[in-house]
């Protein structure tokens, strides 16, 4: 994410935001990497907010350059449907009831128009982690509707919604597991056990922070740069971040 290869690529748009957060404990702690800061993050956010404690190992290492960049069509397209999740996720190594548990991820934050094209919150509860994904996916009608970007999605119609209240959405992806069955089954059993869910999904969670690092037998990390070895911290960028300004915070999701 440090590269315009990767930081730039379309299906990242936003993450700029969450890096720029992040500057201020780089610049305090300037010795951990990028790659070790980040994937810290990610799971001390998800136990903050509620979800359940995610296994993390320390010692990536920030590589030099971006030889080692992946190429750009490898992330998930939330306007697609169950085929293309399962041709993402199966290369890497995820079965559907991973694909599922990851999903529910989608209990926090929100989608922006400036930066996935799609627009508003899954749940009405965006920044506590709970099952609510699940639940809301299986009760509530979801009605198709096309964005003014062209971009369609889901949403529900709220009979009882006051005028300037924001509608909760779905993405077809979402939509998806709710109708492809093998999907649906996990699906239905996270929305009826909150425990087995926090407990498969930090499970996966750990399993996708640790993609393509080798260890040893006593968990240190083998994957080096290629030019420095070892642990590589790389310089600090900038507290600022880059792409488009955020928009207007949006009325609060009613349900």
């Amino acid at each position: 994410m440090r590269y315009e290869a990767e930081g730039g690529d379309p299906s990242n748009a936003g993450l700029q935001y969450g890096r720029a957060f992040l500057e201020p404990v780089k610049e305090k702690h300037p010795w951990i990497t990028y790659s070790d800061l980040w994937t810290l993050a990610g799971v001390v956010a998800i136990k903050e907010l509620g979800g359940p404690e995610v296994d993390w190992k320390p010692g990536r290492t920030d590589l030099v350059d971006d030889s080692k960049v992946p190429p750009r069509g490898r992330l998930p397209d939330g306007a697609q449907g169950a085929d293309h999740l399962r041709f993402i996720f199966n290369r890497m190594g995820f079965n559907d009831q991973e694909i599922v548990a990851l999903a529910g991820g989608h209990n926090l934050g929100r989608c922006h128009t400036d930066r996935s094209g799609f627009e508003g919150p899954w749940v009405n509860n965006p920044t506590r982690f709970s099952n609510q994904f699940f639940k809301l996916l299986l009760q509530l009608k979801w009605t198709p509707r096309k964005l003014a970007n062209g971009m369609s999605q889901f949403v529900y119609e709220d009979p009882d919604a006051e005028e300037g209240d924001e509608l909760l959405m779905m993405l077809p992806t979402d939509v998806a597991l709710k109708t492809d069955p093998s999907f649906r089954q996990w699906v239905e059993r996270y929305a009826e056990d909150k425990d087995l869910f926090f407990d498969h999904f930090a499970k996966a969670f750990a399993k996708l922070v640790e993609l393509g690092i080798r260890r040893d037998e006593k968990d240190a990390i083998l994957n080096t740069d290629n030019v420095k070895g070892g642990y590589i911290s790389a310089p600090k960028k900038s507290n600022t971040p880059t792409g488009p300004p955020k928009k207007p915070k949006a009325p609060r999701a009613r349900l």
